[in-house]
């Protein structure tokens, strides 16, 4: 107990050192947890250590949290409005990238047709954990390319599924393949019906009565046990532990208690997730690395070519050029789940040693890679690809008594059409260039632009605008957006949408004339009371035209 608690606090002493050095060149956190588990993995010799099974189970803790508060972004509704991106594109790239680099193992390299089939579908799968953490912490997990790097993602924790089922059936040849199938189609439905039935009738009643105890400790144990009882359920109908902890994140979604359990439980994912970096750390073998490094160095250039490459081509077919090479590059690198489904493979004799060193090698130089690549997208495309004017030139210091609409989804489309019907001019800002376009072809009165940006605020002529209303989704953009209008317009009415009481607080700090839920702020009295600033100039005429 003594040697592994030395050994936990060391690791954990060499993880806050190295990413507050790595800070003050902004390399991500990530970076710091793999490098401090390599250094750790040769300093205690811990990729042969008796309790490594146990560390990388604490690990896997990292990813069940990380797919449950995905979940909880994304209720059944909001799958289904997703059926695009997860079916379509997710699946298009699993087929193509995985036969094609399943084809070059075997015609190629000349691997047996089973190993080149798992090679080949596991290299096509890319990091849930490092681009979801990415996104979210960069806050572009809702715009046009973080919206379809999660559909695919989540298509490919879907495809992890087939993939371990088809690492069975090479393992044991014998078995017969249409009763496996027709078993494993029966698992999931129990596992759909657990998690549903249960979460529809049930899970909302029980976090309700665990509130009568007044205890912060007894909501948040419960809503720990709801997502270990999700992963726990999958994993003994063999889906793994993700699946069922973003089937229950989803299903929590629809719940009153959604946004308290999410702030609850980001500290633990956080946590869990850096454990489940220092672990990847743990799998690199520099010795092993340094002897078959130009093989590494071609299968990792070649590995991350192909996959950008096919994925470019492949969305550019369906969307704006700029969005698909943004997303294409975000999910070049492979994912953690190829970690696993190559250590299974060579456990079973169906990848050789020599030939797994290579591909963990390969895997996490590329996921080292991606934390380099992600926050640099933008400055990429704009050297492609032409930039989008953000504000266009016709708009001057000629517009007033107006309302200024930030923020152009769902809500914001709701108060449009009410303003458009109460005849209100009003011009709306959204940085989502998909947003734009579909309101672009509606006629409305948009700007494709950074609600945040100073500059543009003064030019929408913020300070003479009868109202300003904050319709934003994202909290942290919310809170950006509400500083820049009250710093230039500090006696403006304005009106923002918060989500929840804890977001109310923080917003309330500001000099803003009223905060709101989603729902109250599309009422007739708060609408009344944005036409009432809007009469006095005598100015009721149509929305402008830009």
């Amino acid at each position: 107990m003594e040697t592994v608690l030395g050994i936990v606090l060391a690791t954990m002493a060499l993880a806050i050192f190295l990413n507050v050095l790595l800070a003050r060149w902004e390399i991500p956190t990530v970076i710091g947890y793999i490098l401090s588990g390599a250094v750790a993995g040769q300093l205690f010799g811990l990729q042969h250590a008796s309790h490594e099974g146990a560390l990388y189970s604490l690990a896997e803790l990292g990813i069940v949290f990380l797919m449950f508060t995905i979940g909880l972004e994304f209720s059944v509704r909001h799958l289904r409005a997703m059926r695009r991106e997860v079916f379509l594109y997710g699946s298009l790239q699993m087929l193509v990238t995985g036969n094609l680099l399943g084809a070059f193992c075997h015609e190629i390299l000349h691997l047996p047709l089973e190993a080149s089939i798992i090679i080949g579908f596991s290299l096509a799968l890319s990091s849930t954990a490092i681009v979801l953490k990415m996104l979210t912490e960069r806050n572009e997990l809702h715009s046009g390319y973080g919206r379809i790097a999660l559909g695919i993602l989540l298509f490919q924790d879907l495809a992890v599924i087939p993939i371990l089922l088809l690492l069975g059936l090479f393992a044991r040849p014998g078995e017969n393949l249409p009763a496996t199938l027709a078993w494993t189609a029966l698992d999931l439905t129990i596992l759909l019906l657990i998690v549903f039935v249960v979460g529809k009738y049930l899970l909302e009643r029980f976090l309700a009565w665990t509130l009568h105890s007044d205890s912060e400790e007894i909501f948040l144990l419960a809503a720990l046990g709801i997502v270990l009882a999700g992963a726990y359920a999958s994993s003994m109908l063999g889906f793994g532990y993700s699946l069922g902890a973003f089937l229950a994140g989803m299903t929590l979604a629809e719940t009153r208690f959604k946004y308290r359990i999410e702030s609850d439980i980001l500290n633990f994912r956080d946590l869990f997730l850096g454990v489940f970096f220092v672990t990847v750390g743990l799998r690199i073998d520099p010795s092993a690395l340094l002897a078959s490094l130009p093989a590494v160095a071609g299968a990792l250039a070649g590995v991350l070519l192909l996959k950008a490459g096919v994925l470019y081509a492949i969305l550019s077919r369906f969307i704006q050029r700029r969005t698909a090479f943004k997303a294409a590059l975000a999910l070049m690198q492979v994912g953690e789940f190829a970690l696993a489904i190559f250590a299974i493979a060579a456990q079973e004799g169906i990848v050789d040693g020599a030939t797994e060193q290579i591909l963990i090698a390969t895997v996490v130089l590329s996921m080292l890679l991606t934390p380099f690549v992600i926050p640099r997208l933008r400055a990429l495309a704009d050297r492609v690809f032409r930039r989008e004017p953000e504000v266009p030139p016709i708009i001057s210091s000629g517009m007033s008594d107006h309302v200024l609409l930030l923020g152009y989804g769902p809500l914001g489309q709701k108060l449009a059409q009410k303003l458009k019907t109460l005849a209100i001019p009003y011009l709306v800002l959204e940085h989502d260039y998909r947003l734009v376009e579909e309101a672009r072809e509606r006629n409305e009165a948009i700007l494709l632009a950074n609600a945040a940006d100073r500059q543009i605020l003064r030019q929408v002529g913020i300070d003479r605008a009868c109202a300003v209303i904050v319709a934003i989704e994202n909290p942290a953009k919310t809170r950006m957006v509400v500083d820049a209008v009250s710093s230039l317009a500090p006696r403006a009415q304005t009106v923002v949408a918060v989500r929840n009481e804890s977001q109310k607080r923080i917003i309330e700090t500001f000099p803003v004339t009223t905060v709101l839920s989603t729902s109250e702020i599309v009422s007739e009295a708060i609408l009344s009371f944005v036409r009432q600033c809007a009469l006095p100039s005598g100015n009721d005429s149509a929305p402008p035209k830009v």
